[in-house]
């Protein structure tokens, strides 16, 4: 189940196509003090990133850590992130055209994070290192301004 106050949040988010330095402040202080209760909200913080085309660079950093939170920390097995759990993040993580920044971002900080990380995440992770090793200029300049 998701709170009404995030459901709120993300109206209100993909009505102005932007999240700012006080939407993240809002999301900390007021909708998720205690972080994700489930894997939907995670989902949905995966989903905005793809979906709002500005945010502040604040985002990242809490779209990162509030993840990796309920993955490893939340999630049991604590500190284990195993094969049920790794397919579901591998694909909210990858929806639609691939991996963010954000998104990779995300994996690769539950892999650094936990005490042990399913094959399937790990794979994933150094898909994406490897996609950026071949990115040629451009391709990362496009992926800044994403």
């Amino acid at each position: 189940m998701v709170k009404s106050s995030l459901e709120h949040f993300v109206k209100t988010v993909l009505a102005k196509r932007e999240i700012t330095v006080e939407d993240v402040r809002r999301l900390q202080r007021d909708i998720l003090p205690d972080g994700l209760e489930s894997r939907d909200e995670a989902d949905i913080l995966i989903a905005l990133d793809r979906a709002i085309p500005y945010k502040h660079c604040s985002w990242s950093a809490f779209a990162s850590q509030t993840v990796v939170d309920y993955v490893v920390w939340t999630s049991r097995p604590t500190g284990y992130v195993d094969h049920e759990t790794a397919t579901w993040l591998v694909a909210s993580l990858s929806a639609g055209t691939g991996p963010s920044p954000v998104a990779e971002a995300i994996a690769f900080d539950v892999v650094r994070e936990a005490e042990r990380a399913d094959t399937t995440l790990i794979a994933f992770v150094m898909r994406s290192a490897r996609g950026r090793m071949n990115a040629t200029p451009g391709d990362i300049l496009d992926a800044i301004a994403a």
